[in-house]
């Protein structure tokens, strides 16, 4: 019963819960950041380079199998031995982006510490202020 009683105990500690809730938030934001480069990033790039499409460039590595159509996709499909450079291409781009959006959470996340840090605690008040402050109490005792 100890085991099940200290991993319940781990399980339930607030890390443990913030790292779940992070996992969750970072896999949510890995679909975003995805559609990001998908669908806007890499249309501006194919535009820019005369419409290149990266996500279909590959180089077959080995012959074509008979009936199979010579796209990425039926290739993937019938299980073909590709060097798909293009998806490596959209897949760096991808970490980028991420990697940029976390960096400027973290500097912003530093900055605002940093403002929390440098705020001023309350003055120590003198010695007139403490013993004015200690007449008062003993008048309020009366």
């Amino acid at each position: 019963m100890g085991f099940v009683k200290e991993f319940k105990e781990f399980a339930m500690k607030g890390n443990v819960m913030d790292m779940a809730v992070g996992v969750i938030i970072g896999g949510a934001f890995g679909k975003i950041v995805s559609s990001l480069v998908d669908d806007v990033i890499m249309p501006v790039i194919s535009l820019a380079t005369g419409g290149v499409d990266f996500t279909n460039k590959y180089a077959v590595m080995g012959d074509i199998p008979a009936g199979v159509a010579n796209n990425y996709a039926a290739l993937k499909e019938a299980g073909v031995s590709m060097f798909a450079y293009g998806a490596f291409i959209q897949n760096v781009i991808d970490f980028l982006i991420i990697a940029l959006c976390i960096f400027l959470m973290i500097k912003g996340m530093n900055k605002l510490m940093k403002k929390k840090e440098e705020a001023p605690a309350d003055p120590e008040p003198s010695a007139e202020e403490k013993l004015l402050t200690e007449i008062r109490d003993l008048l309020k005792k009366d």
